[in-house]
């Protein structure tokens, strides 16, 4: 079992920046990656960015890249995902994600990211 717990989120400016956290508890020496997805008002939920843990390897969806960042702090368990140069579209509920090497997979229950003037 994984727990994930996301904190961070809050109402900013277009222009600004904002560290989401993914605390991570539980059985972590099983999870492989862990990713950020968001969903915004009508829409489905998409992978926004991952991170491999063995091998430290990243990837971006388009929209993000070069805006967004995510790392890991080993000591604190937790996964961050920073954002910059946020836009009126980034907003959305930001969550989570876990992949164990046994099969399953972990959801935070999300943070909420406002941004707007």
């Amino acid at each position: 079992q994984v727990q994930l717990v996301e904190s961070g989120g809050g109402l900013v400016q277009p222009g600004g920046s904002l560290r989401l956290s993914c605390a991570v508890s539980g059985n972590i020496a099983s999870i492989y990656a862990i990713g950020w997805y968001r969903q915004g008002p009508g829409n489905q939920r998409e992978v926004i960015c991952s991170l491999s843990i063995s091998e430290g390897r990243t990837e971006y969806e388009e929209s993000v890249k070069g805006r967004f960042a995510i790392s890991r702090d080993n000591a604190e368990n937790t996964v961050y995902l920073q954002m910059n140069r946020l836009k009126p579209e980034d907003t959305a509920v930001y969550y989570c994600k876990a992949w164990e090497a046994e099969g399953y997979d972990y959801w935070g229950r999300g943070t909420q990211v406002t941004v707007s003037s």
